[in-house]
């Protein structure tokens, strides 16, 4: 094997086993192209899932022809101060989903304990309890679910948190917030 100033000659077999720069770096956006291949089937497939699944109240839909960001849409249920009210939500898929949750965000001012006045929301499951098993449906119903039953003990808004107790005051926020 020859060397010269202790690195391998070019013209020797020797240097033939040092993978050239271009092919690792071609392969590294080959895993990547495989990864973003793999999210874009499982959110396409979450959607399919999504529109078969007939749940009332709750919807989500790629925006224009991005299927890392979706619009979704909840509605309040039954028996809540937040019954009937729609609510606009932006859902932002990192590029590692489902390992990362997604960011999801009211767009839809919403009067609530676990929600703070930028639309950020306070849920366990967007948090350090997200699971890969979790999927958009999962999280819309979640959201949902959370309008009627917050976690006080951990409000993001406290003066609703505070309120929480008076439904009436509840109500009137939520009606000069509209």
């Amino acid at each position: 094997m020859a060397t010269v100033n202790n690195r391998h000659h070019p013209n020797t077999h020797a240097a033939a086993a040092d993978p050239p720069v271009t092919a690792v770096k071609q392969s590294v956006s080959a895993v990547k192209t495989a990864d973003t291949q793999s999210v874009l089937k499982r959110l396409q497939s979450e959607l399919m899932a999504l529109m078969m699944s007939g749940d009332s109240g709750i919807s989500a839909f790629p925006e224009e022809d991005n299927i890392f960001c979706w619009k979704g849409t909840i509605t309040g249920s039954r028996d809540t101060v937040f019954e009937g009210t729609e609510y606009k939500l932006s859902l932002s898929f990192p590029s590692d989903y489902p390992f990362k949750a997604p960011k999801v965000k009211f767009e839809t001012s919403c009067f609530h304990p676990n929600v703070d006045l930028y639309g950020n929301i306070c849920l366990d499951i967007l948090q350090d309890k997200w699971s890969s098993a979790y999927d958009v449906r999962t999280i819309l119903l979640s959201i949902q679910s959370l309008l009627g039953e917050p976690n006080t003990s951990s409000p993001l808004n406290t003066q609703a948190a505070a309120l929480w107790g008076n439904q009436e005051g509840i109500a009137i926020n939520l009606f000069l917030r509209l």
